[in-house]
């Protein structure tokens, strides 16, 4: 429970820092200049800067609870809490560190609004921002080798100033203008491209180093968590580079054309926060190159991806060790997994193969396709935890205790939401016009979260065999929900082709769950 917490602590304080550092080069290099002569700009800046605060106070919320969480674990009844061991930590300065430079951007960002001409603040703010960087790469497994970590260091400290620019950046970009003029857009397309060349070299710096072969790549939790962060890096990249070629032929004064670059830019930025929460998850995973004796070997993870006809039996309760938590798996664990994801499959499927009439017009009943959530979530809930209530000794509350329980019963939630909100406003009963972007959002969050989602156990290989089939289903959840926030967001005529896409990808989620298999 601590370890799943503390991820996403860490999440939330990479996605506030983005927020920050993005911030600051933002209003520095962009806003400030045309500040002088422009009161609008004025304007602008002000609103930048007080995102920048909230973002620093965002990093400094986070960075307290996740060290409250660190006491909570190391600390027991009788001894209390450890207090002085970690004070004398290199984690706890480092966490400190990050707390104190959050207060100097905040102070920062209050001086400057009122006084955006002084160079002093300027200075200031800029040092604050690489501390805030400084610490985190202290914070992350650069900071934990044995050997020289020098180079390490300043690669992390890049690569997450270079994250924060580009992806906080984004969302000072959204807010900053309504739409972006093309002079600003030109602007931010510059700074962005040397934000992007500086994470994409450091982070192949920092690959070389953490993962030392492709059985490592492909065989450990770290290797693949790698490959996903790399994969949503790649989207993207993708759109990074089509809004940069449309900014460049940008006319000044051509609304259209820059109110569609930013539901684009709406999207660049939420997989910019699904790349910074799998970047937390990497933090609570060894490095690649130090799991030697428990890589699982290549033609071990191919079998998890043979298809095979699933399975349409399952073990009885009685058959299933629910008494010991911690119990190896056994080959009635196995079958139950699978039972469950075949038959989540068989329901997923169905709605995929509905959507994709529904999109076609060729039907217009399908449009009830979301009903079937209701039915998968009951399924779910009764199945995906036998040791857990409602058939397994644990009650309710007291299953809650544990992470694993915890995440699959918010998938169960995310399930009935998507179902209700979806079906009202496909039918017409919900009727507000942020109704509609439920859905999507949803399946961009908990394809996010599948990508994070770790099993808390012992046998890191177990764990890494089950988490790999995760990834397919995480990435085509994001291309599901962003693919439907694109129908959504752009003009008719734009949307018709994302409008094809996420129905496709729905009903491929379907059919990876179909052919899942853990033996």
């Amino acid at each position: 429970m601590a370890g799943f917490v503390d991820v996403l602590l860490r999440g939330l304080a990479l996605c506030g820092q983005a927020v920050a550092i993005g911030g600051v080069f933002f209003a520095a290099l962009l806003l400030r200049p045309a500040s002088r002569e422009d009161p609008a700009a004025r304007s602008r800046l002000a609103r930048s800067l007080a995102l920048t605060a909230g973002g620093a106070i965002v990093v400094a919320g986070a960075q307290a609870l996740s060290q409250a969480v660190q006491l909570s674990v190391l600390g027991d009844a009788a001894a209390g809490w450890p207090l002085g061991a970690i004070a004398g930590t290199s984690y706890f300065r480092a966490s400190l560190a990050r707390i104190v430079a959050c207060a100097g951007l905040v102070a920062g960002c209050v001086a400057l609004a009122r006084r955006p001409d002084c160079l002093r603040w300027w200075v200031a703010l800029g040092g604050f921002t690489v501390a805030l960087g400084a610490g985190s790469a202290w914070m992350s497994h650069a900071a934990g080798r044995l050997g020289p970590r020098a180079l390490l260091l300043v690669l992390d400290a890049l690569h997450q100033l270079g994250a924060g620019v580009w992806i906080g950046g984004l969302l000072h970009l959204m807010v900053s203008d309504a739409p972006p003029s093309a002079a600003l857009l030109k602007r931010f397309s510059t700074m962005s491209t040397v934000a992007v060349a500086t994470l994409v070299t450091a982070g192949v710096g920092l690959t070389l180093s953490y993962v030392d072969s492709p059985r490592a790549l492909l065989g450990t939790s770290y290797g693949v968590m790698v490959l996903a962060k790399v994969a949503v890096l790649g989207g993207l990249l993708f759109l990074g580079a089509a809004n940069f070629v449309a900014v460049r032929r940008l006319p000044e004064g051509s609304d259209v054309s820059r109110a569609r670059m930013r539901r684009f830019v709406e999207v660049e930025f939420g997989l910019g926060l699904t790349v910074l929460f799998v970047a937390a998850s990497l933090t609570s995973l060894p490095p690649a190159r130090d799991v030697v004796a428990e890589r699982a070997p290549l033609a071990e993870v191919a079998v998890r991806f043979t298809p095979r006809w699933p399975a349409l039996t399952s073990p009885t309760i009685a058959d299933m060790p629910v008494d010991d938590r911690n119990a190896p798996r056994t080959a009635a664990d196995r079958a139950w997994s699978e039972f469950n994801h075949h038959v989540a499959g068989f329901f997923v499927l169905g709605m995929g193969c509905l959507a994709v009439l529904n999109a076609a017009g060729r039907a217009p009943w399908a449009c009830h396709w979301p009903l079937l959530f209701l039915g998968l979530a009951g399924f779910l809930m009764i199945r995906i935890d036998p040791g857990a209530w409602p058939l397994g000794p644990l009650g309710f509350w007291e299953s809650m205790q544990y992470a694993e329980v915890l995440q699959h019963r918010l998938f169960v939630l995310l399930v009935v939401a998507l179902g209700l909100f979806e079906w009202s406003v496909r039918t017409g009963r919900l009727r507000i016009p942020w109704a509609a972007l439920i859905f999507p959002l949803l399946c961009a969050v908990g394809g996010g979260l599948l990508l994070t989602h770790s099993h808390a156990g012992l046998n890191l290989k177990e764990e890494f065999l089950i988490e790999v089939t995760h990834v397919p289903l995480g990435v085509l959840a994001m291309i599901l929900g962003w693919g439907r926030w694109l129908e959504l967001r752009l003009p008719p005529q734009a949307g018709r082709f994302p409008g094809r896409i996420w129905p496709l990808a729905f009903t491929l989620v379907g059919v990876v769950l179909v052919l899942y298999r853990e033996s």
